[in-house]
């Protein structure tokens, strides 16, 4: 007969309790957090602090929230796919689950006069929440509130965002001394340099290479511009925005190792737009030109780049939204990606794009808003935006390079590495009139009306003089 020892029976009687208090936490079913929440179209069903920081569910009240773009509250059916999607009361739902007591409501608007319309609500206190991709003009008159408090608090992990994605949106209040963080990015954009792989196969010329540079793509353009070989139609080297030219330059001048300028506010800033990288930039867009289709600098001549019926090798400035188009095309496996030029030294290049959200100076609850900041950055709502708001966004959290439904889409690794890279704090001078002075002059040198070094010296003694009349 055994002998009972008393040490062993602690022992078991504690390994007994472990084990019926794991049954008990794993027991969560549908309402443990990370499980798939069926009701809301299988979005993840996570709480705030899974992927997105501490929360505060005892915070109450009424939440208003504005956003800018082609929103809608209710679900809609888009009228010429007939694809549905899920409206943002989805997200509206899920907050006030997570934060029993709230309520929250949406301001929409489009983008025409956003910052005007935007700078009205600041000054008015008629929202909680604001999409701010105008953010510095915002910052500079004191309107936002600084966020850098708020996330010490809660040690809110910035990590959770794509590299650049946090600094891109950095600006600069009144009182700071260098870019401060104002907003939590939760739409991510970007521009990449797209082609037909068909074309190329077509010509016989190798694929272009995942960072190609700049001679790359002149070289390439070249060999195939002209007739196709197995065709017999008329093909282009390439095309581009034609309204963004003045960017496309400024990321050649990337690659040449210039930059736009210094500085953040207008006090401080001074520009570059007449160096010797940015005179042959423009030069090396005037060159290309010649492999473009008539009328590229009106956006015409590329209306069937990314379906069936292109004759067009390269779009040196496509957005990311051509994932969805290829689909609805069925040209998928047809069109691949590559990265934008990037500075030799720095590693970064294109514009920083997308939008971010950040608090008003004025708001009525400034605890449950950042809470809604934080939310934004959750899987949930990313998620949310990725399957449902596809055309108008791209996840900015690392873990969407895991979902099945990124990984499906081979050009996708491509558009996160492009997030990553952007120049940041995103161009500054583009918040004022010097964006709209360089794009002149940029048009006037590509339609031949002036030499690249002359329109480039205009475009800087007319920017500078009116960021000195800013002082």
């Amino acid at each position: 007969m055994l002998k009972t020892n008393p040490k062993m029976f602690v022992c078991i009687l504690f390994l007994l309790f472990s084990l019926a208090l794991s049954a008990c936490s794993g027991n969560g079913g549908a309402n443990a957090p990370g499980a798939t929440n069926e009701a809301n179209g299988g979005h993840a069903d996570r709480s705030p602090t899974d992927d997105a920081g501490t929360s505060n569910p005892q915070l109450t009240g009424t939440l208003k929230v504005q956003m800018i773009g082609d929103f809608s509250v209710e679900d809609k059916t888009d009228a010429i796919t007939g694809q549905k999607s899920k409206g943002i009361k989805v997200l509206k739902d899920e907050f006030e689950k997570r934060y029993p007591g709230t309520t929250v409501e949406f301001v929409l608007m489009g983008w025409d006069n956003y910052n005007e319309k935007t700078q009205t609500m600041l000054q008015s206190n008629a929202a909680d929440v604001y999409q701010v991709p105008g953010i510095a003009k915002f910052a500079e008159q004191g309107l936002l509130e600084p966020l850098q408090p708020y996330i010490d608090r809660d040690s809110f992990d910035l990590g959770i965002y794509l590299n650049g994605q946090v600094d891109g949106w950095r600006a600069m209040g009144p009182n700071d001394q260098e870019p401060e963080i104002y907003s939590l990015p939760y739409i991510g954009d970007a521009r990449l340099i797209v082609y037909d792989t068909k074309l190329f196969d077509d010509w016989g010329v190798p694929y272009l290479s995942e960072s190609p540079t700049i001679d790359e793509i002149l070289e390439k353009a070249k060999l195939m511009t002209g007739t196709n070989p197995k065709t017999g139609e008329q093909n282009y080297g390439l095309t581009f925005n034609g309204k963004d030219a003045a960017d496309t330059i400024m990321n050649v001048n990337e690659a040449k190792g210039g930059q736009w300028g210094s500085g953040f506010l207008w006090k401080e800033m001074t520009l570059e737009f007449d160096t010797p990288s940015m005179v042959e930039s423009a030069e090396w867009l005037n060159e290309a030109m010649q492999y473009a289709p008539e009328g590229v600098l009106v956006n015409q001549g590329a209306e069937n780049f990314l379906n069936v019926n292109n004759n067009i090798a390269i779009n040196l400035r496509a957005a990311p939204g051509f994932v969805n188009t290829i689909e609805a095309f069925g040209t998928k496996d047809r069109y691949q990606a590559s990265l934008l030029f990037k500075h030799p030294e720095n590693g970064m290049g294109g514009m920083f794009a997308g939008s971010p959200f950040a608090i008003g100076t004025t708001s009525s609850n400034k605890e449950l808003a950042w809470e809604w900041l934080k939310f934004s950055g959750s899987e949930f709502f990313q998620e949310y935006m990725w399957m449902e708001q596809r055309s108008q966004s791209m996840p900015v959290i690392k873990s969407a390079a895991d979902w099945d439904s990124v990984k499906e889409i081979p050009q996708m690794d491509i558009i996160l590495k492009q997030m990553s890279q952007l120049w940041a704090p995103r161009y500054p001078y583009r918040s004022g009139q010097p964006r709209y002075i360089l794009s002149e002059n940029v048009e006037r040198i590509l339609l031949g009306e002036v030499p690249a070094a002359e329109g480039l010296k205009k475009a800087q003694e007319e920017s500078s003089k009116w960021v000195k009349d800013q002082l």
